[in-house]
Parts: structure tokens; C-alpha cells; sequence
């Protein structure tokens, strides 16, 4: 996790449902019962394959490990309801094609990481940070990390 968060706050999800707030943070996606196609972020419904006609969906926890598939820098900060930082810091935004599942999730990369230290093809690992702070709160995003090269590759733990 980031050592942006602080020790005496409480820490919630900003997105209740997408990710989990363990040591080893994982998304949670949904999976089609019939054909076992991946979808995130996770719903209910029926399966986004065209191929299939199934209409049951299972949240299912998805690798916490993938591979850089594209990255943009973003300088600017994003209008309502997003909450930027005061003053607002540039920060990468990854595409990441995870492991196991093969499907590309979009997310921002830790505070301090920018476009020069991204490259296509690089593994990368999911951890939570901070997207800000109100009452005592930490409010907990998903960020997408340069991989720990002594981490195994694998699922959700």
C-alpha cells in the first residue's frame, strides 16, 4: 500500500465493490456462470459477450497482477465529481492487461509515477492509495504499481 495513507485515519473504499483494502489488495470483477467471460468494474446482468446469452454474472476476484497494454500522463485537473489534490499534481494513467483474466482495466498509477517511467509491457501490480482525506477518512482508490520482482505471478490471494 502507499505510505500516502495515514496511520490514524479509517480507511474506506472511494468506490464501494471494485477492489479490496487487504495486504494484498485485488479488483473484483464479475464473471459469466455459462461462458466465463470477465467483466469490470463488476455488475449484475447479463453476460457482455455477444456469443452467449446468459444473464448470470458472479463477482469473482481478479489477478492483482498484469502488464502495462498502454499509459497517457494526464496534466490537468479533472472536473466534478473527481477530487483532486490541492495544488493539483500530474499523475499517469495505465492500462493494464491482467494476468489471468486477459481483460484491460484503466487506472492511475501511484503518486510519483509518470508517463517516463512507464513502458508497454512492463508488470505491474495492484495496491490501493489515498484520493483523499475528509473527517478523519482516507478515502482508498486502486492504483496500478511497478511489480516487486520477487513477487509471484498468480491470482487473487
Amino acid at each position: 500500500m502507499s505510505e500516502t495513507a495515514t496511520s490514524n485515519a479509517s480507511q474506506v473504499p472511494a468506490i464501494e465493490g471494485w477492489f479490496t483494502l487487504d495486504q494484498n489488495p485485488h479488483l473484483i470483477g464479475a464473471q459469466c456462470t455459462a461462458c466465463g467471460t470477465y467483466v469490470f468494474p463488476p455488475r449484475e446482468g447479463a453476460c457482455p459477450s455477444p456469443l452467449c446469452d446468459s444473464d448470470e454474472l458472479k463477482a469473482t476476484p481478479f489477478s492483482r497482477f498484469g502488464t502495462v497494454w498502454s499509459y497517457a500522463e494526464n496534466r490537468y485537473a479533472p472536473p466534478l465529481p473527481y477530487r483532486a489534490a490541492e495544488p493539483f499534481e500530474p499523475y499517469a494513467l495505465v492500462a493494464v492487461q491482467l494476468e489471468k483474466e486477459g481483460i484491460i482495466v484503466l487506472g492511475q498509477a501511484p503518486k510519483g509515477i509518470l508517463a517516463k517511467d512507464l513502458k508497454v509491457g512492463m508488470r505491474m501490480q495492484l495496491e490501493t492509495d489515498v484520493l483523499y482525506r475528509e473527517d478523519g477518512v482516507d478515502y482508498m482508490v486502486y492504483v496500478w504499481a511497478p511489480a516487486v520482482q520477487d513477487e509471484v505471478a498468480g491470482g487473487a490471494k
